[in-house]
């Protein structure tokens, strides 16, 4: 008798030894990943693929939530009231944290102050195409076909407020061409127009592009990075067409304020590692985009330089959404 109990004991104490570990993952609580539009779409599979990657290099569960709303603004209000304990990260496009303070007239959080960055995770340019009907094999010879017929020179985007429609006013004002913004419901129509003959003017990001240059359907001019796109080396920038502007989006993660610096330095080099690896750099570049991975410092300084780019071209052309 006494024999057993021993055994039961020993094998008492063996369960709670094997329990523990498994009892303090699960006490571990799950890493939200806000993402502030509905589900599809590159930047969908973008937060996926490192959220996946992500949960495996912090042995801890990692869930991606959509919160689709006012234009990715309630998403971001819901992670600027989360507790600033590294549970909870943002993930977004350039806009709601370098754009939406110049364009809407009361936002509900300052992209600074209510956040710190963590890690940029990718970037993608613009294009400026045009029907290949129109004689212009350079920016320069658009911009003197736009001087000799005024009353076709008209620019569409897709849509009021994006970056497309202000980095057309940029570039309008840059050449001293009155350009005229014309706004569509997303891309595909405004090249639908284009390659119609009713619209001689789109910008749009670059991987929207990519397919219909190469099949001589549309005519790329330039792109806006400082440097040559990777999917269209062979399409100067504006800078190297004479025209001194450039302009670029991104992606990238951001934490509450009041994180504590050590978790967001964790998951900053977390994020950068996995992007910068070879398989997820092929896939993000997949998805039309360039795939970076910063430290929290750059990331802050590429924002505050996005923030200050941006203002001037959107204060100047009057823009105010609504709220």
């Amino acid at each position: 008798m006494r024999l057993t109990r021993i055994v039961v004991a020993i094998a008492g104490l063996a369960t709670l030894a094997l329990a523990s570990p498994l009892a303090a993952q699960t006490r571990t609580p799950p890493l939200r990943i806000i993402y502030p539009f509905p589900g599809g779409g590159s930047g969908d599979a973008l937060t996926r693929l490192i959220a996946d990657r992500l949960g495996t290099a912090l042995e801890r569960p990692v869930i991606v939530e959509p919160r689709p709303g006012a234009a990715g603004r309630l998403g971001v209000q819901a992670v600027k009231t989360s507790e600033p304990d590294g549970n909870t990260l943002l993930v977004t496009p350039i806009a709601p944290m370098a754009v939406y303070q110049s364009v809407y007239p009361a936002l509900e959080y300052d992209p600074v102050k209510d956040f710190t960055p963590v890690s940029q995770v990718a970037t993608f340019d613009f294009g400026i195409c045009i029907d290949p009907k129109i004689p212009a094999g350079n920016l320069a010879e658009l911009v003197a076909w736009l001087k000799a017929n005024p009353g076709k020179a008209n620019f569409a985007t897709p849509g009021p407020g994006t970056l497309p429609h202000f980095f057309g006013l940029m570039f309008a004002n840059t050449a001293g061409v009155p350009l005229q913004h014309i706004a569509y419901k997303g891309g595909v129509p405004a090249l639908t127009d284009l390659m119609g003959g009713r619209m001689p003017v789109v910008l749009l990001s670059t991987n929207e592009l990519v397919e219909l240059h190469k099949a001589g359907r549309i005519r790329v001019l330039a792109t806006s990075g400082a440097e040559r796109s990777a999917f269209l080396p062979d399409i100067p920038t504006f800078k190297e067409s004479g025209y001194d502007i450039e302009g670029r989006g991104w992606w990238g993660f951001f934490a509450p304020a009041g994180t504590p610096s050590a978790a967001v330095s964790k998951l900053s080099g977390a994020i950068a590692r996995i992007v910068q690896g070879e398989d997820v750099k092929a896939r993000i570049a997949q998805f039309g985009l360039k795939p970076t991975g910063t430290s929290p410092e750059e990331f802050a300084r590429i924002q505050r330089e996005d923030i200050d780019l941006w203002a001037a071209p959107i204060k100047a052309s009057g823009y105010k959404a609504e709220q």
